[in-house]
């Protein structure tokens, strides 16, 4: 699929807002794809910039870039469950090894870091735009056709795993974004009832 975009927008161009129906309907459907049925081909070099560069459309107070990505691909995703693989047997826990199939799975990882920079905007604020781009980088990889799942698991938490990643010390796996062509449909499943979530504060 050949995908063309707009060009960038340049620093202060008005950017007229335009309803997006299209997009609605996407939103209306998405459903995360089964990590386990993710298999060839994943995005292009060139395909997975422009996810890069739409997943950094995101609220971001303080214009910060509280976050960062790292690629796992091919043999170098391979060494690094190998990696994990080898720290969870090495702590004789054979169950954590065994968790590690979603990772392995899919030919496309992409490790969103939340990367917190000291200022006077609030911690939680970083983490939460890094949330966003998680969430936009899931969305963008679905819309162009791509299978993808957001995972965390116990290697996103641990340090000795971070430590592999190759995190700072103030940095946070907040997640993993398992990319590729999906060899099954996804099944819907049970969604929250919107209506039950919502209060009006009156005061």
């Amino acid at each position: 699929m050949t995908i063309t975009l707009p060009p960038a927008p340049q620093f202060g161009a008005p950017i007229a807002l335009r309803p997006a129906p299209d997009v609605l309907a996407f939103l209306a459907t998405r459903r995360s794809t089964s990590a386990v049925t993710l298999a060839e081909p994943g995005p292009s070099a060139d395909e997975l910039d422009i996810l890069f560069r739409l997943a950094t459309r995101v609220p971001d107070h303080g214009k910060l870039t509280p976050w960062r990505f790292i690629v796992l691909e091919g043999e170098d995703k391979a060494r690094f469950a190998g990696k994990l693989e080898a720290l969870a047997l090495s702590r004789g826990d054979p169950k954590a090894a065994a968790k590690l199939g979603k990772l392995k799975i899919p030919p496309l990882a992409v490790a969103v870091i939340s990367s917190p920079k000291p200022d006077t905007m609030p911690e939680w604020e970083q983490i939460l735009s890094a949330g966003a781009v998680g969430a936009t980088l899931l969305y963008a990889t679905l819309a162009m056709g791509y299978g993808a799942n957001w995972i965390t698991d116990w290697y996103a938490y641990d340090p000795q795993a971070n430590a592999i990643l190759g995190l700072a010390e103030t940095e946070k796996v907040a997640g993993f974004v398992l990319i590729g062509t999906p060899r099954e449909p996804a099944l819907e499943r049970e969604r929250p009832e919107a209506s039950a979530l919502v209060s009006r504060w009156q005061g």
